[in-house]
């Protein structure tokens, strides 16, 4: 395996450890069925505190899953997928094209 395919690996390991958490998940699943939700929101449908889910969106927030858009006073936060996806076809790409499958 070339230096090529090790870099996708490693760019791709803080976005595998985001997605591998059941909290993160469920918010991720919580947000694809709705447009946007608060924090406040995700609390009612979770058993976490409302601080534990503000510490879960920042890190998804942080690896590009979910955007934040500011309404007066509130955050509302939505699904952005499109640049962690991109990622995750590259990794499959890369693991395609140099491995022996």
């Amino acid at each position: 395996m070339g230096q090529q395919a090790i870099d996708v690996f490693r760019s791709c390991i803080p976005l595998l450890q985001a997605l591998s958490d059941p909290a993160r998940q469920d918010i991720i699943l919580l947000l694809a069925e709705h447009d946007h939700l608060t924090v406040n929101e995700i609390t009612e449908h979770s058993t976490l505190s409302r601080p534990a889910i503000s510490h879960h969106l920042k890190i998804l927030r942080d690896n590009q899953l979910v955007a934040i858009e500011q309404k007066g006073t509130q955050r509302l936060y939505s699904l952005a997928l499109e640049p962690s996806v991109g990622l995750l076809k590259q990794l499959i790409h890369t693991v395609e094209s140099t491995c022996d499958l």
